[in-house]
Order: C-alpha cells, then structure tokens, then sequence
C-alpha cells in the first residue's frame, strides 16, 4: 500500500486490527510521523482531499472531583487555602471520585456529616462531577470523509483555528467515518536530527533503511 518503507510480510508484521474477526469496532489506522512535521502531513492531507473533507476531532474535559470541589468553592467565595485542604481529603488517583472521600470513617466524611455549610458544598460538587466544562483536540486523531464534513457532522474552530468536529471520537466512528491517528513522536524527531548532525560532523549521508554500516561510526 506504500503506507510505510517496511516491508510487514518480510519481517513477518501482522496488522491483527485489519485480520482479527472477532473486533467489533473499525480498525482506525496509526501512522508516527516526526513531531515537528506533524502539521505538515496534515496541510498535506488537506489539500489532496480537500480541506472541508479533513478535520480533527474534538475531545470533552471534565470536572474531576478535586475540580468539582474546588469549583463549587470559588463560587461561595471559600478561600482557596481552604477548599484546597478539603479537595485534599478526596484520594489523587485516577478516577477516583468524591463519594470515595465519604466512606465511614474518612475525615471528609467526618466533616461533612458535622458541618452543614460543608454538606452542602461537597453536595453542590457530587451535582457537578463528571459534568463536561470544556474542548479540547484529540492528540492524534484526524478525519477523513468522501464529502465535505459540515454535511455529515457538525464542525468549528479550535482556540488555535483549527477545524474540529463536534462531535467526540466513538460517534464519528458510528457514522462511519475514517479516523486516521497521525502521531507525533520525539523519538523520530530524535532520529532526524541526529542524521542531520552525522551529515554535519562527519559529512556521511545515512540512509534509515539501510542502517548495517553505523557501527562504523562508533
């Protein structure tokens, strides 16, 4: 398909998403480009297929619960040292949520069945955790449709004018439409800079595909 310079029958590379008949969702595809030139394969893609076809995809922040607590807080004016000593109370893992603070014998939940103005502030919180409070754009994913997007899906500019659906990732993937994950990776960045310098230092043209002769240079 001309999609990479590697050869996945010769070294033997399954693409199980595209062969496993037991998925249930549409593979999307993972292309790792530079990080720095990012950007520049998606202008590409844009103007090959058309910019009102090419778009990235929105994502929804929000309100985890020390967030939701400390929202909550600004709003009764609690002073930040405070509403920062209570969200304290509510565990730092991923995921954990404000009733995990309310077990019995938890000092949250001391508070909260002592202090009515505490009550009904972490009440006021649990009504907003988990509620959306922002947009943001999905790290790596770009869609691709046959006909202009604003047609199939609604669309607007991101804060840096960037075109993004409205719509998150799972419901673009029930329309149908092609999700291409255009990654950027250091890592490939790194290995770009550093045949620049070789080139630069010691004059030696590398070529990545065929990487046999380095060890000369050590």
């Amino acid at each position: 398909m001309g999609i990479t310079d590697i050869d996945p029958i010769r070294h033997n590379l399954l693409f199980e998403r595209f062969l496993n008949p037991e998925r249930i969702s549409m593979p999307d595809v993972d292309i790792d480009f530079c990080i720095e030139r990012r950007s520049e394969v998606i202008d590409y893609v844009s103007k090959k297929y058309g910019a009102d076809k090419v778009c990235q995809i929105v994502t929804f922040g929000t309100f985890a619960a020390k967030a939701a607590l400390k929202g909550v807080a600004r709003v009764f004016n609690i002073p930040f040292a405070e509403s920062n000593k209570l969200s304290a109370y509510i565990p730092s893992n991923p995921g954990a949520r404000i009733d995990d603070a309310l077990r019995d014998g938890m000092e949250l939940k001391t508070l909260y069945d002592n202090d009515p103005e505490i009550k009904k502030l972490v009440d006021m919180a649990k009504s907003i955790e988990g509620i959306k409070n922002n947009i943001g754009m999905h790290a790596a994913g770009v869609i691709i449709s046959h006909k202009p997007l604003n047609e199939i899906v609604p669309v607007q500019p991101s804060k840096e004018g960037i075109i993004i659906t409205e719509y998150p990732m799972a419901d673009l993937e029930k329309l149908g439409l092609l999700k291409m994950d255009f990654l950027g990776l250091r890592n490939l960045t790194i290995i770009s800079k550093t045949i620049k310098m070789i080139k630069q230092r010691h004059g030696i043209d590398i070529d990545i595909n065929n990487i046999t002769y380095i060890g000369n240079l050590i």
